[in-house]
């Protein structure tokens, strides 16, 4: 019997139902050669009871029929079809992040490591949030303790939209900000963070001028670098995490809650290898 599978990609933001393995699924979606072509992507399996979603999508406001259509796709795979569209845009944002049951990174070539599922970090209580609180306000008001020391972080969002940031918050205290944010606020954030400054993407005077930006105004607590593509110009291995087990990896959040996936202790020598 195949198995029928629910795919979140990001960043394109589709749901897509397969009978395809995860590699099978990677490779079919690849764009190609890993020297000539870009496409890396996360993966996320969804939750499924039988052939329907074991989840509900998050309210869009009457403009499609997501559950239904869902049903459809996975009907459609179930029949014999090796992929069928789900949803074409804006999945991310109406999938609930506990609907995630497995996480791939996919290199160009549709190759595919899997991660570790770390599990929540931090459950969100305090939802009060105003531009001018200041890091450690931040802290205290998610329960987390207040760090020794501030430093300066290199985020990379991948959805809803890509973008690089410097900030002088943590991880969790990223994933409660930018949920809670008034007027920039996202629904759901899938990001990480990176080990130093991708230069190649912007003068290294731009990366400067933001981190004393950031220096000068205490509430000041992130600054945009990069706001285009950034995930097919990143290699994997600059991500904070990368033969580092344990150690950050791919953090999804909503108002809620935070989660963590985290690299495995080995990677697979054929994915570690592979370009793109």
């Amino acid at each position: 019997m195949v198995e029928i599978k629910l795919v979140l990609i990001v960043p394109q933001r589709a749901v897509i139902a397969t009978s395809l393995s995860s590699e099978g699924f990677a490779r079919h979606m690849s764009p190609g050669s890993g020297k000539y072509f870009f496409g890396r992507t996360v993966m996320f399996e969804l939750a499924l009871e039988g052939n329907r979603p074991a989840f509900s999508y998050l309210e869009e406001g009457g403009w499609r029929d997501t559950a239904g259509d869902t049903i459809a796709a996975l009907q459609a795979a179930a029949a014999g079809k090796r992929t069928k569209t789900a949803l074409s845009n804006h999945a991310f944002s109406c999938t609930p992040i506990t609907a995630h049951r497995a996480c791939y990174l996919v290199k160009t070539g549709g190759l595919v490591q899997p991660m570790v599922q770390h599990g929540e970090l931090v459950r969100f209580v305090s939802h009060d949030c105003h531009e001018r609180m200041s890091p450690d306000e931040i802290a205290a008001a998610i329960g987390c303790p207040i760090p020794a020391q501030r430093i300066q972080r290199l985020y990379m969002v991948l959805c809803p939209i890509e973008l690089i940031v410097i900030s002088s918050l943590t991880p969790v205290e990223y994933a409660w900000y930018s949920t809670h944010r008034p007027g920039k606020v996202f629904r759901q954030v899938l990001f990480t963070e990176l080990k130093e400054e991708p230069r190649h993407l912007a003068a290294q005077s731009h990366y400067t001028e933001a981190r004393k930006e950031l220096a000068r105004n205490p509430l000041k607590k992130t600054k945009t670098i990069i706001g285009q593509e950034c995930m097919n110009r990143v290699l994997f291995s600059a991500w904070v995490g990368y033969k580092q087990p344990g150690v950050g990896g791919l953090y999804v959040a909503d108002r809620g809650h935070v989660r963590l996936w985290t690299f495995p202790s080995e990677l697979e020598e054929r994915w570690e290898k592979a370009e793109g």
